[in-house]
């Protein structure tokens, strides 16, 4: 087995490897079993205080993700560079930029990246494009032969475990040579704004030095395609182009997304590179970002990529987006004190809310509506007891209110951002919450059983393989 370069070295502390290990598991199966033990002999103590627990994150979260909506809808923290100030550019001013990618088994959508990156509007001698190919991917491998690969380097990764995108990121950065000031990473089906690196450059002239990161915003060239990937866009929409500025604005950790990322190279190793155990490295280097310091905005600029239209497929993706998250949230949770004492309280509470907030609450869906059904069939005793009055209508009001506000407000994200289109998306969106929570039940499963193992997304579904006219600016 070939051992992996390493460009830089990540503290322990801020690594997955060994994040449940024999140890942790043990303390979480002594907890459980107390649980468990002290349900059965105090019913009436236990699982009403659980419940209401659950509850009140449950009430708090949904409260915060409607409130970033809202702000987000009512004012923009995104930074907009016009084509004209993005061509202004001379070829003098504009720095060495590397741009990693990273591909696995994608030998039908090779030539749709290279496309893709080929329409980067950038000197072509100030460019590092690195691709990452597996030493035992073999077809991806023959799927060059036949590539135009000027201007591209192939990189071959030499097998190791963990077999993750980070680890292939790493290598590839660990490169001798590389010149890049500036570095970003695109996945195998990706169609960025072809004018998306020298928007990057102008943002970063722009902003202080304390801007260590820019996020373009991703979005789909499918969406239209079914039911799946309109609810698909509809998030992508909310999340990169509502939520995230919002977050932003209230100088709070911004999670990454897995591409169109762009950063300074000297900071991405002075924070220690991407974590090779975690199966999202994007969010877990967000959080690095804003723990040294340095603040991530949002780049109006779009990178498109191909939404996910098959279900199990889409599954695989998302399970393995909410483990990394619970991943990302424990990593981070390690030493609580000093989280909350290098980006605060709410930063801490944020971060908890954005990460693993998102699949326990997920999973906590599938509890609460066994409940209600079992409630509505036979109002058994024991419904009673686990929901005293105040957490009843504590649910109640989520149910009532919480619902039919998070669609409403899905309704007016749909309508501000001019795609009129996703409103039945919109409306239809509990459809999307119980796909979300089988997600999130499997990734709490491979969370304890196979917690780095990178469950692979199988791109190339779609019926559409080519960029609209414009993948710019959508301001």
């Amino acid at each position: 087995m070939t051992e992996t370069l390493q460009p830089t070295q990540l503290h322990p502390r801020f690594s997955a490897r060994n994040l449940l290990g024999a140890r942790t598991l043990t303390a979480l199966g002594v907890v459980t079993a107390a649980l468990i033990v002290g349900g059965a002999e105090f019913p009436y103590a236990v699982a009403p205080t659980l419940t209401a627990l659950i509850a009140a994150f449950y009430l708090f979260s949904s409260i915060d993700r409607n409130y970033l909506l809202l702000r987000g809808i009512r004012s923009s923290a995104l930074i907009r560079i016009s084509d004209d100030e993005a061509l202004a550019l001379t070829d003098d001013e504009l720095p060495v930029y590397t741009v990693l990618l990273p591909v696995y088994d994608e030998p039908t959508i090779v030539a749709n990246l290279l496309n893709g990156v080929g329409r980067l509007d950038y000197p072509r001698d100030k460019l590092e494009i690195l691709l990452l190919v597996e030493e035992d991917d073999l077809p991806t491998q023959m799927a060059l032969l036949d590539a135009n690969l000027t201007s591209i380097r192939v990189i071959i990764v030499p097998h190791s475990m963990p077999k993750t995108k980070p680890k292939a990121c790493n290598y590839g950065m660990a490169t001798p040579g590389l010149r890049g000031e500036l570095m970003t990473i695109y996945d195998a089906e990706d169609i960025p704004d072809p004018l998306q690196l020298r928007r990057a450059v102008a943002a970063f002239r722009r902003t202080p030095a304390e801007v260590g990161c820019l996020q373009a915003r991703l979005g789909y060239f499918n969406e239209r395609q079914n039911l799946l990937t309109r609810f698909f866009s509809l998030e992508y929409d909310q999340w990169f182009g509502v939520v995230l500025p919002a977050v932003e604005r209230a100088r709070c950790v911004v999670p990454l997304g897995g591409t169109s990322n762009h950063m300074r190279a000297d900071v991405w190793r002075e924070i220690g590179g991407w974590d090779e155990y975690n199966v999202t490295e994007d969010a877990d280097l967000g959080v690095r970002l804003a723990r040294c310091g340095y603040r991530t905005r949002i780049l109006d600029s779009v990178t498109l990529e191909e939404a996910n239209s098959d279900v199990v497929n889409w599954i695989r993706q998302r399970s393995r987006w909410y483990k990394g998250y619970l991943q990302t949230m424990l990593v981070h949770l390690r030493n609580p004190a000093a989280l909350r004492r290098e980006i605060g309280l709410k930063g801490t509470w944020r971060l908890i809310n954005m990460t693993g907030g998102v699949p326990l609450t997920a999973a906590c869906n599938l509890l609460f509506w066994f409940i209600l059904a079992t409630w509505m069939l036979g109002r058994p005793h024991a419904v009673e007891v686990v929901f005293p009055p105040m957490t009843y209508y504590v649910c109640l009001i989520l149910l009532l209110i919480g619902a039919p506000m998070s669609i409403f407000v899905g309704l007016i994200v749909a309508q501000a951002l001019g795609k009129p289109h996703l409103w039945w998306a919109a409306a239809l969106v509990p459809l999307y919450w119980f796909l979300q929570s089988i997600a999130a039940v499997k990734a709490l499963y491979q969370l304890v059983t196979k917690p780095c193992f990178w469950e692979k997304t199988v791109h190339g579904l779609s019926h559409t393989h080519t960029a609209p006219e414009s993948t710019g600016n959508l301001s």
